[in-house]
């Protein structure tokens, strides 16, 4: 699941990646074009709930496109996110 905040008295929204408790289980991080497809730099952590989640600040008016990278090296995409450029995830903010 994406969320996304618009962050007040900025120009810049803030994206939360989450992924529910069935995810794939070990380490998994977000890598995008916001992070120069960086494995590890975005790595999700735990919640309470069991699901997991990361935040980015991301500037506004901006196409972001992403991916989930688990630790086995599997490659997964976020089923809410419809909008697709090739096999990245597509968010406009």
């Amino acid at each position: 699941m994406l969320r996304s905040t618009k962050v007040k008295n900025r120009n810049a929204y803030q994206l939360t990646f989450s992924l529910p408790p069935s995810a794939p289980t070990g380490r998994v991080s977000v890598v995008g074009d916001f992070n120069d497809w960086t494995p590890g730099r975005h790595e999700l952590k735990r919640l309470r709930d069991g699901s997991r989640a990361v935040s980015v600040r991301i500037p506004a008016g901006r196409a972001v496109r992403f991916r989930y990278l688990a630790a086995d090296g599997q490659w997964f995409d976020d089923p809410d996110v419809l909008d697709r450029d090739g096999h990245d995830c597509v968010v406009r903010v």
